[in-house]
């Protein structure tokens, strides 16, 4: 178990290469160090979306840390990246501390946006 004092493991990538792709399991959050991570979705026509840019301090992957489903879209470094890692037992340790009522209302956000993004 992740302790307090764990330092964060990091990963490094080149541009143009993905982190994750839509459908992966998620067992990592990631926080940008350096860099700018793209997240996009394929659309039905098979081009690719981009819903956003993640830049330095910016946390991405989350999302399936709070609801075990696969992920909703890709993950590509734009530029030369560096990511610190959450495992999901760091995220888990961190959410168990949380009051139950932040934890509810998380998982609520989840949901609604998973919703929300299946509907686009």
């Amino acid at each position: 178990m992740a302790g307090p004092d764990r330092i964060l493991d990091r990963k490094v990538l080149h541009a143009g290469s993905f982190l994750f792709r839509e459908g992966d399991d998620g067992d990592r959050a990631y926080l940008v160090q350096e860099g700018v991570v793209e997240i996009v979705r394929r659309r039905n026509d098979g081009t690719e979306h981009v819903l956003g840019e993640i830049t330095r301090g910016g946390i991405f992957g989350e999302m399936a840390l709070v609801d075990d489903k696969p992920r909703m879209a890709a993950a590509r470094a734009k530029s030369p990246v560096t990511l610190l890692v959450v495992t999901r037992d760091q995220f888990k340790e961190k959410l168990d501390n949380a009051d139950p009522f932040i934890r509810a209302l998380l998982k609520i956000f989840v949901r609604n946006i998973r919703q929300i993004s299946s509907q686009i």
